[in-house]
This record gives structure tokens, C-alpha cells and sequence, in this order.
């Protein structure tokens, strides 16, 4: 029975690791289901995005105070889980802080006093999220595209917090061995007299009580990741390495189409020719893309990356102006669309089945795709380098390529072209007639 409560902690630390394994093995799944993509290219300018975007939070920081909390939060969040370590060797080997066996006690009461200020300033952070988010109930967190799920999940996330930060705090302030060194108890000490007049025995139940609920949370959090738009805790960093290298508003043009078009610019090459001898031309399955399945695997990765921050959508100039278009539902129902098809390949072993849906029209309509004005807006606001533009266009693609369908605006610029090498309805000999007016 001595080694029952480490037993314990195994089960449960091994369960928890090994869901979110699977979930993780899902999710690089579901993300593989998309086109391959080339993103090798400048390393050294991937890790620098990678270094100051994901890391630095560089563009986090445009908008000062939700770019500050947010750096609170992120950085108090994630230094405070390396006590985790500690946490996990006491739970495996049924030791009591381990810490102090291996380090100096001031070096100990330096890290755990560092710890306590983190766990304070993010819970006071987090505090301030929610007060925006619930009662100034800022524009950008209630757009249409927010139902009940997304709403609720960013609240759950912060009361999460706010429970595994009290914890923490709890747990130090109850254990009399460490109140007692006085000696990283800079937040602790304050919430110690809350148990004066408890037994010792009392004590020690609050304190392990406190010490095993924080690590279940913590393992309950981390296998919510999967469900949650938290999941960029994860991902921005392959994220914003995987970003776009290329100059806003560079088009992928598809080479079959650009061979295509240089052979009717060029008097001299005969359409009729014979392929050379060991060159092929890769013409794609399909133009464009009506599913998520005909996206490349990058923008899949945008998809699951989404923070729902809707710092996209509020940049938007066609969403300002009344339009349909919200670049954060873009993202957001390629998510949902993946997530679709990743059960359905589940449910049918491995392989997918038809299910009569597809992003175009069932989640994305026509009139979001062409309310876009390509102007980059959001790709340039988004904190973690999602780029939804490349959604858009490829779905636009689509449409156009695949089904002429394209607005009549588009289609009488494109016939202008054709017939007069112009946008514009005017014959090539009557361009340079407002000379003479």
C-alpha cells in the first residue's frame, strides 16, 4: 500500500500522455490529407519567423495591451510548467520536492518564488482577458461566426488557468516545510494565515489535495488542446516556420496554365509538337480547390493553427464595410470541414467516403469567396502567420477554372481582355481619345 498513490500517478500520467499521443497522431493525420507543398527553401529566414513570431510574439505585440497580457500569459504559463517536472519525479518516485535535495535552498526558493510572481501576474492577466472578452464584450470576439462552442471554449480556457494558478499558490501556501524555509513564498506567504487554526494533518490533505488536482488539470488541459483553438500553443511554431517566404500578394501560378499561355504568346512554338522526349507535363487533377482535401498541407496546418483571435476579421475591409467575408470563419470552417473528414475516415477504417459535402457551398459560400479583396489585410494581422487569402484563392480558382463561375464583373473584364488586350469596353483605337476631349 506505501507505493499505491505512485502506482496511481503512473496510471494516470501514462493515460493522460497516451490520449493526447493519439490525438496527436490524428492530427498530424487529418493535416497529411492535404496536397504536398514545397517549404523547404531559406531556412535560415523560417527559423528567424519561427524565433521572433512563435517565440518573440513580435506581432502580438502591435495591439500593446492584448499583446502584453498575452506575454504574461504565455511566458508565466509556460516557465511555471517546469515545475511540472518536478511534480511528475515526485509523483513517480513518491518523493516530496525533489528540487530541494538537488539544489541549493536558495536557488530552489529563487525558481519557486519567480514561479509564485508568474502564477499571480497570469491570473491577474487572465482576469483582464475575461472582463474584455464577457463585459466590454469587445466587437471582435462577438461576430457571428462566434456561436456558443467558440465563446465558451475561450472562457473554459481562462477559468482553466485561473484554477490551475490558484492551485499552485494553495498547494505552496499550505505545506508548512515550505512556508517555513521562508524562502520563495513571495505570493504563498500572503495566503498562508487563509489556513492558521487548521491541523497539521488538515494541512497535509489540502496541500496534496491541491498538488493532485493541479496535475490532473494539467493533463486535462493538455489533452483539451486538441478540442480547443488553444491547440496554437502547439502549433505556432511549425506554423510560422511553414509561412509564406513569398512577397503579399505573389499568386502560386500553376505551370500547366503558365506553359499554356506562353505557347499561344509564341509565334514560333508549334501547339501541334510532340512533347520532347523525357519532359512531362504535370497537369493537375483538379483547379483550384471545392474541398479540403484539394488544399496543400500547410494551409491545413493554418486551419488547425487558428487562434480565433479575429485580429483577421477585425483588419478585413470587406467585413468592415457589411460583407459576408470573415477570414477567422474561413479558417474556422476549414477546421470544422477537416475535422469532418478525419471522423469519417475513422469511422470508415482508414478510408473516406463520399458524405456529400465539401468546403465550397456546405461551409464556404460563393458570395464570402468574392466579397474578398485580396488586399492581405488579414495575412499582414495575423499573430501566428495564418495566410486564409490562400484559401480563398484557390477556392476562387475553382469556381472559375473548374465551373465558369465567376461574377459577371469578372467575366466581362476577362471577355475585355480577350477582345480589346484590356480591362476596359474600349477598342484598342479609341484608348487615346480622352486626349482630345
Amino acid at each position: 500500500m506505501e507505493y499505491l498513490p505512485n502506482i496511481i500517478f503512473a496510471i494516470i500520467l501514462v493515460l493522460g500522455l497516451g490520449f493526447f499521443t493519439k490525438n496527436v497522431k490524428k492530427l498530424l493525420r487529418n493535416i497529411k490529407l492535404g496536397q504536398d507543398v514545397d517549404v523547404s527553401d531559406n531556412k535560415s529566414q523560417r527559423w528567424k519567423n519561427m524565433a521572433m513570431i512563435a517565440l518573440g510574439q513580435s506581432k502580438i505585440v502591435r495591439r500593446p495591451i492584448s499583446g502584453f497580457l498575452h506575454v504574461i500569459v504565455y511566458v508565466g504559463f509556460v516557465i511555471i510548467n517546469i515545475e511540472v517536472l518536478e511534480i511528475i519525479i515526485d509523483g513517480i518516485f513518491g518523493t516530496h520536492r525533489i528540487g530541494l535535495k538537488v539544489l541549493p535552498d536558495s536557488v530552489y526558493g529563487f525558481l519557486i518564488g519567480t514561479f509564485e510572481v508568474l502564477a499571480c501576474l497570469v491570473f491577474l492577466a487572465v482576469i483582464v482577458f475575461w472582463i474584455r472578452r464577457n463585459i466590454l464584450k469587445l466587437a471582435r470576439f462577438w461576430k457571428s461566426e462566434m456561436t456558443s462552442w467558440p465563446k465558451n471554449d475561450a472562457n473554459y480556457i481562462l477559468y482553466f488557468e485561473m484554477v490551475l494558478m490558484t492551485l499552485f499558490l494553495v498547494m505552496n501556501a499550505a505545506d508548512l516545510n515550505f512556508q517555513a524555509m521562508s524562502s520563495g513564498n513571495v505570493i504563498s506567504q500572503f495566503l498562508s494565515p487563509w489556513f492558521s487554526g487548521l491541523s497539521e494533518g488538515t494541512l497535509h490533505v489540502i496541500e496534496r489535495g491541491a498538488w493532485w488536482v493541479h496535475i490532473i488539470g494539467i493533463l486535462i488541459f493538455l489533452n483539451y488542446l486538441y478540442y480547443s483553438k488553444h491547440l496554437h500553443i502547439l502549433l505556432a511554431f511549425p506554423n510560422t516556420y511553414y509561412g509564406n517566404l513569398k512577397p503579399k500578394g505573389q499568386f502560386n501560378n500553376l505551370e500547366a496554365v503558365t506553359n499554356e499561355v506562353k505557347m499561344m504568346m509564341d509565334p514560333n512554338i508549334d501547339p501541334f509538337a510532340a512533347t520532347p522526349e523525357g519532359a512531362e507535363e504535370e497537369v493537375p487533377a483538379k483547379f483550384g480547390a471545392s474541398d479540403v482535401q484539394d488544399l496543400n498541407w500547410v494551409q491545413l496546418l493554418n486551419a488547425y493553427t487558428c487562434t480565433e483571435c479575429g485580429r483577421c476579421t477585425s483588419e478585413c475591409p470587406a467585413n468592415q464595410t457589411g460583407k459576408k467575408l470573415s477570414p477567422r470563419k474561413i479558417m474556422m470552417d476549414t477546421r470544422d470541414r477537416l475535422e469532418e473528414v478525419g471522423k469519417n475516415i475513422d469511422v470508415n477504417k482508414g478510408e473516406f467516403k463520399d458524405d456529400g459535402k465539401q468546403l465550397l457551398d456546405n461551409y464556404i459560400t460563393k458570395e464570402e469567396l468574392w466579397a474578398c479583396t485580396s488586399c492581405n489585410a488579414c495575412v499582414e494581422a495575423c499573430p501566428v502567420s495564418i495566410d486564409p487569402l490562400s484559401i480563398i484563392l484557390e477556392m476562387r480558382r475553382y469556381l472559375v477554372m473548374e465551373q465558369s463561375a465567376a461574377p459577371v464583373e469578372l467575366n466581362n473584364m476577362m471577355t475585355n481582355i480577350e477582345n480589346n488586350g484590356a480591362p476596359w469596353p474600349y477598342n484598342q483605337m479609341d484608348r487615346l481619345n480622352w486626349k482630345n476631349e
